[in-house]
């Protein structure tokens, strides 16, 4: 089973390039990341997620075109079919999911477009850091370097 937290469900612009995406945060975190922005996601927490609930998300979260799973959570099966589910309900959306794991299992990167691996480490900073040891992969390839700035000389 798949908990998710229902308050924290909303669209954004910033975590999966060029994506309008509804961001839904997940529970039962496995990682143990120092610095984490939400540390309470290592609960037990909030309500099941089920291809229902899915299913109303997007429905009432009309012009997204991304699905993103901002964690795991306990059960890897479970999420799974909810993004297979979303796959072959809504070909216009693409899935995503940000694991805190150094490497996740191959299965991921055939069922999800994004992939975002490697746990959160403040001194290398998130995605829009170059320095960061987190990687953003689309269809396996590394697109991390989308989120740093060019800094422009004069």
């Amino acid at each position: 089973m798949l908990k998710y937290i229902p308050s924290l469900t909303d669209t954004v612009i910033e975590e999966i390039p060029h994506r309008v995406t509804l961001a839904v945060e997940i529970s039962n975190c496995r990682g143990n990341c120092p610095g984490c922005h939400s540390p309470f996601l290592r609960e037990d927490i909030g309500e099941e997620l089920t291809p229902a609930i899915v299913d109303k998300l997007i429905a009432d979260n009309f012009g997204i075109n991304c699905f993103l799973f901002l964690g795991e959570g306990k059960d890897p099966e479970a999420l799974l079919a909810l993004a297979r589910h979303i796959k072959s309900s809504y070909p216009g959306i693409e899935t995503a999911v940000y694991s805190g794991r150094e490497k996740v299992e191959d299965s991921f990167y055939e069922v999800f477009d994004y992939v975002k691996v490697g746990p959160y480490i403040e001194s290398r900073g998130p995605l829009n850091n170059p320095d960061t040891n987190q990687r953003l992969y689309y269809h396996g390839k590394d697109i991390t370097s989308v989120f740093w700035r060019k800094k422009h000389t004069a």
